[in-house]
Parts: C-alpha cells; sequence; structure tokens
C-alpha cells in the first residue's frame, strides 16, 4: 500500500517506522527538512522537504497513485487543507487527519467532515485520547499503563512488580493451578530494559515491568494477586487547565458517583474558561509549583494528582512536590520518551504518553477493518491487536496449541459466543471470535498474516 504521511514529527514518525518496517510504499512530508532528513535516514521511507498543503508538494511525494493519506503537522488547518486537496485533486480514498482545536471537534458540527464538505474520513483528537487515557489510569491507580480491550470487558495492566509481591519467583505455569479462576495471563515482561514475551517456565522477580491482560470482572483481584491493592479515587487534584485537564474534570463530573476534583491553571484565561465549562469544579490560578497553592488545594487530602500541563518538566516536578506533601498517588503527561525513566527514581507512579495514545489511535483506524483495537507498548516495542478471526484465516478452527505464533506473540483473551475466555493450548480459535494479541514490533506482521489481516483501506 502506497501512504504519504504530513507531519514528520513524533507522532509522523512513529506512524512511518510501523508502516516502512510491514513492507509499505511510504513518504514523509514536512516543511523542516532536518525532520525529513531524520526520518530518511533512520527509516525505510522517501521524504519532501514542503508544505503538505501545497497540491505541487503532495504531487512529487507520489499523491496520483497513493492509496492512503495521514495529516499529523502541527497545524489543525493545514491538516483539513491537505485532506481536501488529496480528496479533490488527487481523488485519494482514505483520508486520517490529526486535530487539536475542540471547536472542529464538537459533536454538533460533525457534518463538517462528510465527503461533500471538507473529505476526511477518520479525524483524531490527541486532547480527546489523552484525556480517556488519564481516566483509564484513574480507574486503576495501582497499574503504571492501563488500556480497555474488547469493548471495555478486558484491560491490559501494566504493574511494576515490588518485594512483597505474593506470587513472586513464581512459575508463570503455577500460577494457572494456584489461581484457576483467574481470567489473566501475563503477556509481557520488561527486564532490566528488555521487552520480552514470556515462557510458562518464567518467573517474575522484583523490579519487573509487568503486562497482565484480565477481563474487567477480575481486575481488582488480579491487581491484589500481583500485590497491588485497588483505592477508591474521590479527591482528585489536576493541575493543568488546558484541554486535556478539562476534558477529565468534565468526564470526572459526568459520573454518576461523586468525586471531588480541584483544578490548578497558570493561565489566567484558561482558568476562566475551565470555571466557565465546570460546574462542581473548583478552579485555582495559579502555579501548580507552587506549595502555598498546593495546601489550598488540600494536596495532602487528596487521592490522588494528575499533571497535565503542556511542560513535561512542570509535570514531574509538580508531581514529586504533591507526593513530598502528602498525596499518595501521582499521574503524569510526559511527551519526551527519554524522560520515562526518571518515573521510577522520582516515585511518579504512572504516566501518561501522548504519543502512544495518538500512534494506537491512528493504527486502529489504518488496519483492515476485522481489526478492531491496536495498542502500542513503549516506544514502538510491541502491539496488543484485538481483531476478529476470518473463515480464511490460518489459525480459524485450529487449537491455539496448533497454530504456529512466532515466539514473541501470545494470546492474551477470546471472545466466543459473546463469552469472554481465558486462553489455554486447546482453545479452539473459530470464525468469528475476537481475539488479542500481544506481539513484539517484529512478529507484528506474522501474526497479521496469520489473521489474514494486512494494513489496508476499507
Amino acid at each position: 500500500m502506497k501512504v504519504i504521511i504530513c507531519g514528520a514529527g513524533q507522532v509522523g514518525w512513529q506512524i512511518a517506522r510501523h508502516l516502512s518496517g510491514e513492507n509499505n510504499d511510504v513518504t514523509v512530508v514536512d516543511n523542516n527538512p532536518e525532520l525529513v532528513r531524520r526520518a530518511t535516514d533512520t527509516l525505510d521511507v522517501q521524504g519532501i522537504a514542503g508544505f503538505a498543503s501545497y497540491p505541487d508538494i503532495l504531487d512529487r511525494a507520489g499523491a496520483s497513485d497513493a492509496d492512503m493519506i495521514i495529516a499529523a503537522t502541527h497545524s489543525d488547518e493545514v491538516n483539513m487543507v491537505t485532506c481536501q486537496v488529496a480528496h479533490s485533486v488527487f481523488a485519494i480514498q482514505r483520508k486520517i487527519a490529526r486535530l487539536r482545536a475542540q471547536s472542529y471537534l464538537d459533536a454538533i458540527y460533525s457534518d463538517l467532515y462528510r465527503r461533500d464538505h471538507l473529505p476526511i474520513d477518520v479525524v483524531i483528537s490527541p486532547e480527546k485520547e489523552v484525556a480517556e487515557a488519564a481516566l483509564q489510569r484513574l480507574a486503576a491507580p495501582a497499574a503504571f499503563d492501563t488500556e480497555s480491550f474488547l469493548e471495555g470487558r478486558a484491560q491490559l495492566l501494566g504493574i511494576t512488580i515490588d518485594e512483597d509481591c505474593p506470587v513472586i519467583n513464581t512459575p508463570l505455569r503455577q500460577l494457572t493451578d494456584l489461581f484457576s479462576t483467574l481470567r489473566a495471563i501475563v503477556v509481557g515482561i520488561r527486564r532490566d530494559g528488555a521487552l520480552f514475551v514470556p515462557a510458562p517456565g518464567d518467573q517474575i522477580f522484583a523490579g519487573d515491568d509487568c503486562y497482565i491482560f484480565t477481563v474487567t470482572e477480575d481486575m481488582t483481584r488480579t491487581l491484589e494477586i500481583f500485590g497491588k491493592t485497588q483505592s477508591k479515587q474521590e479527591r482528585i487534584v489536576i493541575i493543568g487547565g488546558g484541554n486535556v485537564g478539562l476534558g477529565v474534570a468534565q468526564a470526572l463530573e459526568a459520573r454518576t458517583e461523586r468525586v471531588r476534583v480541584k483544578v490548578i491553571e497558570k493561565s489566567r484565561v484558561c482558568a476562566e474558561r475551565a470555571a466557565d465549562a465546570l460546574d462542581r469544579t473548583i478552579v485555582l490560578n495559579g502555579d501548580g509549583l507552587d506549595s502555598g497553592l498546593l495546601e489550598e488545594a488540600n494536596i495532602a487530602t487528596a487521592d490522588a494528582v494528575l499533571a497535565v500541563t503542556d511542560d513535561d518538566k512542570t509535570n514531574l516536578l509538580a508531581s514529586v512536590r504533591a507526593k513530598e506533601m502528602g498525596c499518595p498517588m501521582s499521574i503524569c503527561l510526559i511527551n519526551d520518551p527519554t524522560l520515562v525513566p526518571l518515573m521510577g527514581p522520582l516515585d511518579i507512579d504512572a504516566y501518561i504518553n501522548p504519543r502512544a495514545t495518538t500512534v494506537s489511535s491512528i493504527l486502529r483506524h489504518i488496519r483492515h477493518g476485522r481489526v478492531r483495537g491496536v495498542y502500542s507498548i513503549g516506544d514502538a516495542e510491541a502491539e496488543v491487536i484485538e481483531a476478529q478471526v476470518l473463515g480464511t484465516s490460518p489459525i480459524s478452527g485450529q487449537r491455539i496449541k496448533d497454530v504456529s505464533f512466532p515466539e514473541g506473540a501470545i494470546v492474551g483473551g477470546v471472545v466466543k459466543g459473546g463469552k469472554i475466555v481465558k486462553p489455554t493450548g486447546e482453545t479452539r480459535i473459530d470464525e468469528g471470535d475476537v481475539i488479542t494479541i500481544f506481539a513484539m514490533a517484529e512478529d507484528v506482521p506474522e501474526v497479521e498474516r496469520l489473521l489474514q489481516v494486512t494494513i489496508d483501506f476499507f
């Protein structure tokens, strides 16, 4: 498939990395020649320096015979015009645009993106995706990473194993014997910085970061078995009242159970906007690093602090200060992946990576129609793929133990007849089943072959 990616920043580069690694013809366009050079030097892609919305630039990028265009520049307007030009001039069939401004995303204006107006097939909102990720972190505060699958009926949990974990040094195959009714599987382990798919004889050690796929009903029990307690989040302080912080506060206000939320925002204009948009939430105008203001927000009695400003260092320092002042739980928004290793030494409990959430969202929409969900793990090290099994798939009608899955892939869950089944070697995969697979990046193409799913437009 021939794909044009407009914008060679972190998101565009990661999408190009995914697609070029799967033998697609990828061209990257950006008006910054240095970013284009970085993409062409590190990836198997072609590069064009210029403004993506210019017809002659798209023509040079091969738009006349492209199958898909992904507009992920930093400008909403450039992304929108790029999709319009791609449709009107080059008749590109599949158009995806990243839009940030909330006004463009308002549901009452959704008709704007019809083919006879602005022909955008899929709109991706980074702020909306990040706000949803923040809510998921709050729902499982003991996990450093979370993602929902199977229409919310299953969860992927990232858990750091502590010294007092009850199942430490226990071979994974014994966990099935010890907890026979637990519908949870360890699908990935990060040890000494390296991520791998464990074998049944592997043990869990203190300091490991484990990725566990579990049925949502069993989530609390799963956390307890791995040494984590699930506490209720009733008092939350949000540092940052921009689009992300405001989105989280509005979602928390909409919940039936009462959650007390306070928002701290440095910009007076943003603080006033947030105060106007919220009903029960207290909005404080000031610096989230100010200990006096944190005291005014009663940070010591809060259950969690969520630092989601647009500055990574502010988020890190605000999280550290909040915990030092008595807040037991901190969640931090981090754009720069090189800062993630600081989470442990700084005692920050969980982080949100906007790039990973946006990349996962775009991948979800560019996979073939039978793929229902994709989640990118770490620095594009692995993916969790949720897909419906086709009748023509090589795995249809086979037991899991008879399928030639690559070494770096493992089945996390199967839905059969509307019920979630914990997969074993004897589990038979039938046409129409929905399956979730954790796969290392280098094994994703083979997993897609087994699913008879290719990266293609509908």
